[in-house]
């Protein structure tokens, strides 16, 4: 007999996977560690899988375990976004959350949905690459204008527009002047982040081919970023209308003329029905690129 999966002992699983130790992980969740490791044993037991491996040498996830850490954010994610949105319903408000990435300005999409939806309270959040999709899953906004590549698991999304990618550079940098250039100009530089945002990178990229590239890099700002090629501490592929937002006078933007336009999608979360998310999907569909 199947039984549903245990979200208190899903959580309790992250804390200890998040760890890997049971009285560090007992700590965090402020319970007994006896208490902890029986709810594990039972969530072993009710998967009928192993998820971690406990020796002298400390505790390591199972195979199973790294599976279920994985699918583990999402379901705890959903499930925090659907607490959310039940208690704004309780307190009878009428809210609605966008979401948005650097560089793009949405008021116009905002302003035509307030046209439609009046009685709305409208909230705004900034995102970055890296929780542009985590914001939709974790109930945080309703809709999220996303910047590709990312993840469409769980997501409806709506193409909006492309544009073109630009490479920032210092101001006395030998390319600086030129009107445009190659990925193969770039080889020799650093980039300033994490290189799954620039898929052709790695093709091109004399770092990458070093071995010095090809893990993921800290998240850092578009602020941060550019004020590490300023002090020449490498470069940074960005869309145009994010290097024209932040546009600085130690700095230089030049288009990359080999690297395809990026894609803006407005996403928001798959099977989600409201007529509220209705209105601002017909609003942005009709607004179109956003100014910058």
């Amino acid at each position: 007999m199947h039984r549903d999966l245990d979200l208190r002992k899903l959580r309790y699983f992250t804390v200890v996977a998040d760890e890997l130790n049971f009285g560090r992980a007992a700590e965090v969740l402020m319970i007994a560690q006896p208490v902890l490791s029986r709810q594990i044993r039972a969530l072993e037991d009710e998967l009928g899988v192993r998820l971690f491996v406990r020796d002298t040498r400390g505790t390591e996830l199972t195979e199973h375990g790294r599976l279920l850490r994985t699918e583990a954010e999402g379901l705890l994610a959903s499930a925090a976004a659907v607490r959310r949105r039940i208690a704004i319903a309780a307190r009878g408000e009428a809210s609605f959350t966008v979401a948005f990435m650097p560089g793009l300005v949405v008021s116009d999409a905002v302003l035509a949905f307030r046209r439609a939806c009046p009685d709305v309270t409208i909230e705004v959040v900034r995102t970055g690459w890296d929780d542009q999709v985590r914001v939709l899953h974790d109930g945080r906004a309703d809709v999220s204008y996303l910047r590709r590549p990312f993840d469409a698991a769980g997501l409806s999304t709506e193409p909006l527009f492309a544009e073109p990618r630009v490479v920032v550079l210092p101001t006395d940098h030998a390319l600086a002047a030129a009107s445009g250039v190659l990925m193969d100009d770039l080889a020799e530089e650093h980039l300033l982040q994490d290189p799954a945002a620039v898929p052709e990178w790695a093709g091109v990229a004399a770092e990458m081919r070093r071995g010095r590239g090809g893990s993921r890099s800290p998240s850092r700002t578009v602020e941060e970023k550019l004020e590490l090629v300023a002090v020449r501490q490498g470069i940074a592929i960005l869309p145009l209308s994010t290097a024209r937002f932040y546009r600085r006078p130690d700095v230089r933007y030049v288009p990359v003329t080999d690297l395809p336009p990026t894609a803006v999608h407005l996403g928001w979360a798959q099977g989600r029905e409201s007529r509220l998310l209705d209105a601002f999907v017909a609003a942005a569909r009709v607004v179109g690129r956003p100014a910058a």
